[in-house]
């Protein structure tokens, strides 16, 4: 017999044992598929069975056979992934159990801020030990741990879009928990749509077995579609005022969404509209962590627009693949067009390399992960647009977002006397929750100085009116506005809404608005701006802004939260709005005028005077 006889034998059967699944120890075929017959393979690397579920595979009853498993279907469930994924993959295990998707820290932090305020400890979702980003060891103590309406919020609420917990109840976010919340994919209804009989049509799995190595917009989708929307905002969806707002028809949206929203269409992202998803443009490490802990999302998030479209004054950054173990090759074996040696990849806004946009030929390319198509950059570096005096401490998607989701008086309620369940304790204890709002808007949105010393576009983070109803009925708060800073005050934070849109909001509708500065919607009387959109708490504070001004005096009544972000002061609110006596004559960013400071007091010199007087006639 030849050789190559033999090797086409010993071909075809390993080909006939990794259609079947692996072999067990003894020898004998898994028996797994004897009863799931028809289950889709999760991935080619991954053919058997008990090596990810566990169990017995030789076992020919269903009780024996399942026994041991890991996590009952789910072996990347956090309580067993050491012992399922993580004993081939704890490179990535080690990065997810830090990721703030996994730990939480951030929202439980902003929850503590906006409610109670800090008590000098850290929490996540599960408690343990970490390192933060300059190597320090981080103490992160379990929510279950912090007795209070904060903790109670998170555990009863934003809990169930944690990777820690699996929501196989929630329609249109149901996912798994662990790994699996990300690479396997759910249907609106958590119910399996495969081919394995045994589970068809049964909630509380994935619609299929076979893994996705590249999640889609609806994975994310699944989870970031409250608070700021932005798997919304990004595709064209918005839910209005919980399908309150009318249509055209007067109608709810023609979509729904969890929480029995209505979705109604609204102009998409321009990255959405060209084809690009959410990995596209985030990395690995924006999702799966990077192996440090950190206490905002800002801070883990790594991407920024000027990585691949330069700012005014400097040109993308890229570095040259030189190593055989650069993580840019090893992350982009299943793309289209892989990576190779010598291959220039663009830096993200922390200096390592994408794995999907590269510099050839003068051009910067976008890599679509999943799709394989190649997207061009615009580099706008040296435009006169992005070279305004006065803009550099602009964010690019102040000046592009085409909306802003703004959800205006949020009232929320906590019921002692009534059961909630509280999803980390896996119980029901004391204490329900619910909640209503005013007034949601999409724009003008209001910018601030964000944690980078920018001016960025914000929104309600989080404007809660806390009402607390005791055990025996009696009200202990109501429509209660808690202390941030050391003051009663309703609170802003930076926000990207992911609706970007290439054309940028113009110079005299930006300059010539008030609302954009924080002031709400207004009437100009004078030198003062009086809001009209007023909260039922307090008749001379605007529910949709930050800012007021009488006689020409500027007063800021709400916080921007995080590090160093603060409303706009009276000095910059001024010198914005005292563009709009240049902008009438002065429209296009190609004017020399804003290519240095504005000197207003050229108004007075013989040219302008005489202009002016011409324009009096």
């Amino acid at each position: 017999m030849s050789i190559r006889l033999i090797a086409s034998i010993m071909a075809l059967l390993c080909l006939s044992i990794w259609l079947a699944g692996c072999t067990a120890a003894s020898g004998d075929r898994e028996r797994c598929l004897t009863c799931h017959q028809g289950i889709e393979h999760a991935s080619p690397a991954h053919p058997g069975c008990v090596s990810c579920h566990g169990g017995d595979p030789v076992a020919r009853d269903k009780t024996e056979a399942h026994a041991g498993m890991r996590g009952e279907s789910n072996p990347s469930a956090p309580s067993v992934w050491q012992d399922g994924c993580g004993r081939c993959h704890r490179y990535q295990l080690e990065r997810v159990k830090s990721t703030i998707m996994q730990t939480n820290s951030g929202m439980i932090r902003n929850i503590q801020l906006t409610w109670e305020g800090e008590d000098g400890r850290s929490y996540s979702s599960s408690g343990g030990e970490q390192f933060d980003e300059k190597g320090r060891t981080l103490k992160l103590n379990p929510v279950v741990e912090l007795d209070n309406l904060s903790g109670e919020l998170y555990r009863k609420f934003c809990s169930r879009c944690h990777i820690g917990i699996a929501n196989a109840e929630s329609y249109g976010a149901a996912h798994s928990s662990g790994c699996a919340a990300c690479h396997f994919p759910w249907n609106d209804t958590a119910t399996y749509e495969g081919r394995d009989k045994t589970i068809k049509g049964k909630a509380g799995y994935s619609a299929s077995h076979a893994m996705e190595p590249f999640p889609d917009i609806q994975v994310c989708a699944r989870c970031h579609n409250r608070s700021g929307r932005i798997a919304f905002s990004y595709q064209g969806l918005n839910d209005g005022n919980n399908s309150l707002v009318p249509t055209s028809a007067g109608e709810g949206g023609p979509l729904m969404t969890s929480g029995a929203r209505n979705l109604t269409r609204i102009t998409p992202d321009v990255h959405f509209a060209a084809g690009m998803e959410c990995i596209d443009c985030h990395t690995s490490r924006d999702l799966m962590g990077d192996g440090f802990a950190y206490q905002n999302m800002y801070q883990q998030t790594e991407v920024a627009c000027e990585d691949c479209h330069g700012s005014g004054t400097e040109t993308p950054r890229y570095r040259e693949i030189t190593r055989e173990n650069d993580e840019a090759l090893r992350e982009s074996k299943s793309y289209k067009l892989p990576m190779q040696a010598g291959s220039r990849m663009i830096q993200t806004s922390k200096g390592r390399s994408y794995s999907n946009v590269f510099y050839r030929e003068g051009v910067i390319w976008v890599q679509g992960k999943r799709s394989g198509k190649l997207h061009k950059s615009k580099v706008i570096t040296g435009t006169p647009a992005h070279r305004i005096v006065g803009h550099e401490r602009m964010e690019c998607y102040s000046c592009h977002s085409r909306t802003v989701v703004q959800c205006y008086g949020c009232h929320t309620a906590y019921d002692k006397g009534r059961d909630g369940m509280d999803f980390i304790k896996g119980e029901e204890t004391p204490g329900l929750f619910s909640e209503s709002e005013d007034y949601r808007m999409l724009s003008p949105f209001p910018l601030a100085l964000n944690q980078r010393g920018k001016i960025s576009t914000v929104t309600p983070g989080c404007q809660t009116f806390v009402t607390v109803v005791e055990a025996d009925g009696s009200l202990s708060k109501s429509g209660y506005v808690s202390r941030y800073k050391g003051k009663q005050q309703l609170r802003f934070a930076p926000f990207y809404s992911h609706n970007t849109g290439k054309k940028a909001v113009g110079c005299a509708e930006c300059h010539g608005n008030p609302a954009y500065f924080g002031f709400g919607q207004h009437v100009v009387e004078k030198n003062s701006i009086r809001a009209t959109l007023l909260c039922e708490r307090s008749d001379h504070k605007p529910m949709d802004g930050f800012l007021a001004m009488n006689n020409g005096k500027v007063q800021a009544f709400s916080a921007i939260t995080r590090e160093n972000a603060r409303p706009l002061n009276g000095a910059e609110v001024k010198r914005a709005l005292s563009v709009n006596l240049c902008l009438p004559c002065h429209g296009r960013a190609e004017d020399p005028i804003y290519r240095k400071g504005l000197d207003y007091r050229a108004l007075d010199d013989a040219l302008h005077r005489r202009l002016l007087s011409v324009g009096d006639r």
